[in-house]
This record gives structure tokens, sequence and C-alpha cells, in this order.
């Protein structure tokens, strides 16, 4: 079996048509937290599709940038599904959500100081060996910069990785957005990661918020078709990094299956022809 390369994200209103159609996808990625439950048909489904295609979980609740620590119970959470599913990635975000033993609804962005980086390196280095595998972590969307950062934000998360073991997922989409909010240039920010970090990747739709004075707000929504400015940034990307396991993201106003399978077999126009580019 070749290597996974092009897939899409589990969403409830598919599982059953994917256990039935088995559409021709190279794999899913799936939200942790949706499946901590000890039992009921949502587990038993990603089961079964475990059995027919290979899974990533990629998390939103580990908050992996909070100063008082990993939730233990929530890590416990994790390893028993890691344990069930054997996914061949983990993932998750360079945010924080929880303080305090309450949950916030976001992945809430962190100045890049080296104070931060102690604390995502601590609770990086907990997850890991107690998972006993390597994760990754996602660079972020943000609609804000902190004044106080002392790094870029690839150059935090090469660090991070470097220092920890941990690798990189790269949302293209998110460095778009967060490009055109921030006025960075998002392909000196691909070219600023090692290819060696980066081990999978997400593309998806975007909304766009209007504000005063004529201007405009690029929100990661999940909601669209993945534009043609992201996917010349992705075939960017596969040329510095080649063919890594690239994920569609669609979350809200969610379409036909059909439609989705059709949006990730464009990932192959994009990459799949593609070699790395030698390293200098």
């Amino acid at each position: 079996m070749s290597a996974p390369f092009a897939g899409i994200g589990l969403r409830s209103p598919h599982y059953q048509q994917i256990i039935n159609a088995r559409p021709k996808i190279d794999w899913l990625e799936a939200h942790s937290e949706n499946f901590f439950m000890k039992g009921g048909a949502a587990l038993n489904s990603l089961k079964i599709l475990r059995e027919i295609y290979p899974i990533s979980l990629h998390g939103i609740g580990l908050s992996l940038g909070s100063a008082e620590g990993i939730n233990d119970d929530h890590l416990t959470a994790l390893k028993n599904l890691v344990d069930i599913i054997d996914p061949f990635l983990v993932s998750e975000h360079l945010t924080w959500n929880q303080i305090g033993g309450k949950y916030l609804p976001d992945l809430l962005p962190v100045p890049y100081t080296f104070e931060s980086l102690e604390i995502f390196k601590n609770n990086i280095d907990k997850t890991q060996n107690f998972l006993k595998r390597e994760i990754l972590i996602e660079n972020p969307s943000s609609y804000l910069e902190f004044s106080i950062s002392t790094f870029l934000e690839p150059d935090f998360m090469t660090t991070l990785a470097k220092s920890t073991g941990a690798k990189i997922l790269l949302d293209v989409n998110n460095i778009f957005v967060s490009s055109f909010n921030h006025k960075w240039d998002a392909y000196s920010y691909i070219d600023a990661f090692p290819q060696e970090l980066i081990k999978e990747i997400h593309l998806a739709g975007h909304s766009i918020k209007e504000l005063q004075n004529n201007e405009s707000l690029k929100i990661d929504t999940h909601d669209d078709f993945v534009c043609q400015e992201v996917w010349d940034l992705y075939e960017y990307a596969c040329q510095k990094f080649g063919n890594v396991p690239t994920l569609i993201e669609w979350d809200e106003k969610l379409p036909t299956l059909d439609v989705l399978i059709t949006e990730a077999h464009k990932i192959y126009k994009y990459c799949k022809t593609h070699e790395p580019l030698a390293q200098t």
C-alpha cells in the first residue's frame, strides 16, 4: 500500500456513506475530541473506517500553550483513543484554550517569546512521553500580533520542533490568512521551514470580513472551496517539501461527499508529480 497522500477531514454526516461507498481517497483525519467516549456509534464508525483507511487524529483541546500545563484527563483520553485507532499521525495546534479547568471556544494565540517557548516545550515533552510517540504542531491562523514577540512564527515553530523532536503540520490556508492579515510574505514564511520538519499539510477555504476604512480581514472558517491563491502556495510548498500527506478541511457549510472528494483529488494536480527541491 502506498503512503497516504490526499485525504479529507472526517465529519459525522459522511460516516456511513464512506463506510458503504468506500470512495477513492488515501486517508481520513478525525478530530480527536469527537471520539473520547468509551463506546457508541461514533467510535464504532471510526473503528470500522480504520479497517478501510489510514487515520490521523487532529486535536483542538490539548492546549499546548497553557502556562498551567496539560490537563491529565484530556491527555489520558487522547492516549486511550490513540491505542484503539493506532493513527499514522497525531497533531495539535500552536495555541491555548484552557485555564483553571475551563475550556474556551477558540484556539487562542500566544506571544512568541522564550517564556512561551519553554511552556510549549514542557507541554509537548509531557504529551510525547505520555503517548510514547511523536506529535505534529500546526501553525495557527491569527488576527493580531503581540508586540512583545521576539520570534517570527516560523522561527518559533522550528526552534520548538528541533528542541522537542515534534514535527510540523503546515496549514497553507492559515499561512495565507495570517499573511494577508499581518502583511507577511507567505512564500518567505514557507521558505523558513526545513524540509525534514514538515510531515503533514492542511488546505481549506476561508471567508472575508469587511472592516472600516475599506480594510478587510481574512477568517479561517473552513466553509468553502480552497481558493486559487492557496492552491498556488500549496504548489510552491510541494516543490520544497515533496509529497507530504495533504488534507482538505471543510467544517461549515459542509458539501456532499462527492464534492469533498473531488476537491481533495485536486491535490494530485498540484503536488503529485513534483519532487522535492535540492536542499542548499
